[in-house]
């Protein structure tokens, strides 16, 4: 179940890296957030994640990258196969890094799988895909690592960058990195399509990240100079492509210890990489990977999970944190803000309006400008700020008016603060009420099966209604998984738009799956073998229409479903 760790793909690598030589400009402010200039990777699927909390409680590590999510079609799992939003390993691991202080940067890709504009060739889809990982893990970094062959697909690629500037207008702050393999050369060819690419959709990429590692250029190859080079190199071929381009749009990422190609990158080479990126204002560093931040006896498999140097627990972890507080690009000002709403609901007459103080607070550092901004209000409801930007420890009035004819429901406002440290966000619950209540039109139709047939139910292979194993009355719905089909059955109801609904279920057995899809996006699973009721809640969108499913999971047994209803 465990996801291999990621290398350069040779092949790629044997290409030779393309690109004219042009002056390096100097150092500039970083493009990322400097609580991201320290974010080496983690491998979410190799059963060491314990790693990552020693690293974040014990070594003050407060950034890294979880690695891979990855596509799957039009949908994206987890290097442990089980669905993002729904991992029961990977999602508590965040969540508890969260917790203590730590903030995440998602990867997709990686040298096993690739992200999802790889995958599937609907954009739409594609933009919804990665809209999910920010909505179910709260970020505003996300990592695309494309590997080998995936490099040089450039259909692809434009489906990645139409998506990356989808999403940037969507979701105010957001940045993104692409981690690609190199020589000490540089990019090969196929890297610099990559942001030509970009250039081509009209959008940046903050960080062009580099894998320095596995040039196969012979054991006796000097990495940590290596990836001074190679970083050189990288950003004058970025500079050809776009001259805006500056160290601080550009990442390092060393493969730590032992390296494929039988090469090692030493603790001495790690100073080497920092000293430089120090000095040049560097956008990022990391490594691959926390996992493997550890001694071992250097078997044959160890690779995955120790560096096969000799070295103290999490030795490389404890050189490279220092960089958070550089006064290079990559570290900045270690200053961060808190941002909180109060209250942080509210109920409201169509035609109203309501009012909140969103507070501000200096947790590190310096005081700084925070610009607010809101997303997530349904049409008819406008959100304004007073002040429309504080400088951290102060405070300003959010009001929302809605409008006469907004429907009744429920709706999550997302408030962002946005500040050179990064961005912070807290959710606001606006409550429409209106003289009539009621909750809306729509119902499921043969929610219980009870005629013996699946209509208006759509199911792939041979799911069916049975009469054997039911929660209630004398039918329900056998969903039957396959090698390559989750045995999903769906059926598309019309609700009232901009309304909050929960579609409740009752189901059995192995990993089973009930959710929407289409004008809403949310699901849940539980893996039972006695019946048991899941429940999603859901705002619909501007046409109120959406597809429920359910279904199981690939070479499972089968689940059984019963009684559903919408409320």
């Amino acid at each position: 179940m465990h996801l291999a760790r990621f290398a350069a793909s040779a092949c790629a690598l044997a290409l030779a890296a393309t690109g004219a030589a042009v002056a390096l400009a100097p150092a500039g402010s970083a493009a990322t957030s400097s609580v991201y200039s320290v974010a080496p990777y983690v491998d979410m699927s190799n059963g060491q994640e314990g790693m990552l909390d020693t690293a974040v409680t014990g070594h003050h590590l407060k950034a890294y990258t979880a690695a891979f999510v990855l596509g799957e079609g039009c949908n994206q799992i987890w290097g442990d196969t089980l669905p993002i939003g729904n991992d029961s390993y990977t999602d508590p691991e965040i969540a508890k890094a969260k917790s203590e202080g730590a903030s995440v940067i998602i990867s997709s890709g990686g040298a096993s799988g690739e992200p999802l504009a790889w995958t599937c060739s609907t954009q739409s889809s594609i933009d919804a895909g990665y809209q999910a990982i920010i909505n179910d893990y709260g970020v505003n970094q996300l990592d695309f690592d494309v590997e080998g062959a995936a490099v040089a697909d450039t259909a692809a690629t434009a489906r990645q960058m139409q998506a990356m500037k989808d999403l940037k207008a969507a979701n105010p702050g957001l940045q993104f990195s692409m981690t690609l393999p190199v020589l000490t050369s540089g990019l090969t060819g196929d890297g610099v399509n990559i942001l030509k690419a970009a250039k081509n959709a009209g959008i940046k990429i903050d960080v062009v990240n580099i894998m320095a590692m596995d040039y196969y250029a012979g054991t006796g190859t000097e990495m940590g100079q290596g990836a001074v080079s190679a970083a050189r190199a990288t950003l004058a071929q970025m500079q050809s492509v776009d001259s805006g381009y500056t160290y601080a749009n550009l990442g390092i990422t060393p493969m730590i210890g032992k390296n494929d190609d039988g090469s090692a990158f030493t603790l001495a080479d790690a100073q080497t990489v920092e000293d430089f990126a120090a000095q040049n204002g560097v956008g990022r560093l990391a490594f691959w990977s926390v996992n493997r931040d550890q001694p071992c006896s250097g078997s044959a498999n160890s690779l995955p999970t120790c560096s096969e140097i000799s070295q103290s627990s999490l030795a490389f972890t404890d050189a490279f944190v220092p960089f958070e507080g550089s006064t290079g690009g990559g570290g900045g000002s270690t200053g961060d803000f808190s941002l909180s709403l109060a209250p942080g609901s509210a109920s409201v007459a169509q035609g109203g309006s309501a009012t909140a103080t969103v507070s501000t607070a200096v947790t590190s550092g310096s005081a700084e400008s925070v610009s607010l901004s809101a997303s997530g209000a349904p049409s008819g409801v406008s959100v304004s700020f007073g002040p429309a930007s504080v400088t951290s420890g102060g405070t300003s009035t959010l009001t929302a008016t809605v409008g006469a004819s907004v429907a009744a429901g429920t709706y999550p406002i997302t408030v962002t603060g946005t500040a050179a440290s990064g961005s912070h966000s807290a959710t606001y619950s606006l409550t429409v009420t209106s003289g009539g209540g009621g909750t809306g039109g729509g119902s499921l139709t043969n929610a219980g099966f009870e005629g013996g047939g699946l209509s208006p139910w759509t199911c792939t292979g041979t799911s069916a209604v049975v009469g054997d194993t039911v929660h209630s009355g004398s039918h329900a719905l056998r969903i039957t998984p396959s090698a390559d089909s989750t045995g999903e059955c769906d059926q598309t109801v019309t609700l009232s738009p901009n309304h909050t609904y929960s579609l409740t279920g009752w189901v059995q057995g192995p990993y089973a799956y009930l959710g929407v899809s289409g004008g809403a996006t949310a699901s849940t699973w539980s893996n039972n073998t006695n019946w048991n009721q899941l429940t999603v809640d859901f705002t619909t969108g501007s046409s109120g229409t959406v597809t429920v499913y359910v279904h199981g999971w690939y070479g499972q047994s089968d689940v059984h479903a019963d009684d559903f209803a919408l409320g």
